[in-house]
């Protein structure tokens, strides 16, 4: 009979055991991995380097990341947010560092250095770790004069093991959530998040590499007219909006960047009902507005008016996508701003403030897979992680209903759920 089975070899099921060891020496925990390595997304994430959380503090900030678990994360930001799992890692040797956009990684800048200490760390506390051992079954167990609150049995493709608690750390696992569902917890159906956009689209083909800041908004379906700019004023039309501003990356398939990524996680069910077939606008000068440039324009051509529009850097934006939006207002390479008509102007400033894309399907961001859906937040009580439904199971990182626009957001939802669930299995 082990205390603890923690059925997921990953960030959660790992910082949770060692949480739990540290916090309860005498307990017997062992983790169930299905596959022969450990921590494959820790491995990935960070393009090899592990973006291990946001040098964002403020807990009511942070949960502005998440487009599911947003209310329900926040008490558990206060409990064990960002700035705990900073120094859980330094006390421990493993120091982190900030980058210029907030992501934090190992200083040593390998994943590796993660997966060594977590390994490293179970190893030496005692945790035992069982790979291949791919759950088939969990059922919970009547009450009993050895295990008056009940225990769990748990079937692996390996062996049987009961275990007074329970923790699923199974990330999107198909199969686990099918299990809890027949069990009566209800699954939100999961959606790929985290995705990148594909266009083919003269203005950004064969530039791949570009990178500028943008707004991109994905379009309502019954708006088809590339001409229309305007706000839109209705309740339901605004909650329906999908609007992201960032850095927008040009790539060899399409889109991607943080402003992209934004919009995939915050659109995740919306954009797979549409089957990742819908608009997008981009405004290529977030700060304007069509009138705005229209009328900058203008100036320009009074001031550069001997000059090719080609070769004046008018706007701060990329040279060679400055090259592709003339091309498409029907601008020629060697015509001078005297000679630019105002049709000419007003297709600029709409190329420059309102460029209408089609996008056709997704692409996976790297390595990233990230899923919105999962257990029904609901049916987890958040002051512990444990499931309302079934005493003694608890629940830590992307197996639950939250999903967040990047991947360090989405660690921390996982070193949280983790601490909070090992702090209460320590317990009794």
């Amino acid at each position: 009979m082990l205390d603890v089975i923690i059925i997921g070899g990953g960030a959660a099921g790992f910082y949770a055991a060692v949480h739990l060891a540290e916090m309860a020496p005498q307990k017997k925990i062992a983790i169930l991995e299905r596959g022969k390595e450990v921590l494959g997304k820790v491995k990935v994430s960070g393009g090899g380097r592990c973006n291990v959380t946001y040098a964002e503090f403020d807990p009511a900030a942070f949960v502005k990341n998440y487009p599911r678990g947003e209310k329900e994360l926040l008490g558990p930001f206060y409990t064990h947010g960002s700035a705990d799992t900073v120094a859980f890692f330094e006390e421990r040797n493993v120091p982190l560092k900030i980058e210029e956009d907030g992501r934090m990684f190992p200083t040593s800048n390998a994943s590796q250095t993660i997966i060594d200490f977590f390994v490293g760390e179970a190893e030496k506390k005692g945790v035992q770790l069982f790979r291949n051992s791919s759950v088939t079954d969990l059922r919970p167990l009547a009450p009993s004069k050895e295990n008056p609150t009940g225990a769990w049995e748990v079937h692996s493709i390996r062996k049987t093991y009961t275990a007074k608690k329970v923790l699923l750390a199974t990330g999107s696992n198909p199969k686990i959530w099918g299990l809890l569902q027949k069990m009566g917890h209800t699954i939100e159906p999961p959606v790929p998040s985290l995705f990148t956009f594909n266009i083919d689209d003269d203005r950004i083909r064969g530039i791949q590499g570009v990178s500028t800041y943008a707004e991109v908004e994905v379009l309502p379906k019954r708006i088809f007219d590339s001409k229309i700019t305007v706000e839109l004023k209705s309740k339901a039309e605004q909650l329906f909006k999908l609007i992201a501003e960032g850095p927008l990356l040009i790539t060899h398939w399409g889109m991607s960047g943080p402003a992209v990524l934004k919009l995939s996680a915050w659109g995740a069910k919306t954009l797979h009902e549409r089957k990742y077939r819908f608009k997008i606008k981009v405004n290529w000068l977030p700060d304007y507005h069509e009138t705005a440039v229209l009328e900058l324009l203008k100036q320009i051509k009074e001031v550069e008016a001997k000059k090719t529009v080609l070769r004046t850097n008018a706007v701060d934006v990329p040279r060679r996508l400055w090259s592709r939006l003339l091309q498409a207002s029907g601008i020629p390479d060697q015509m001078k701003w005297a000679e630019i008509s105002k049709r000419h102007l007003q297709s600029l400033a709409d190329q420059l403030t309102a460029s209408i894309f089609t996008v056709e399907g997704k692409s996976t961001f790297k390595e990233e897979f990230v899923t919105a859906g999962g257990v029904d937040l609901k049916e987890i009580d958040f002051k512990t992680f444990e499931s309302k439904l079934f005493p003694h199971l608890y629940f830590a990182g992307e197996i639950m209903n939250v999903d967040a626009i990047t991947g360090g957001f989405n660690f921390q939802n996982a070193w949280t759920g983790a601490y909070i669930a090992a702090k209460s299995m320590a317990k009794g």
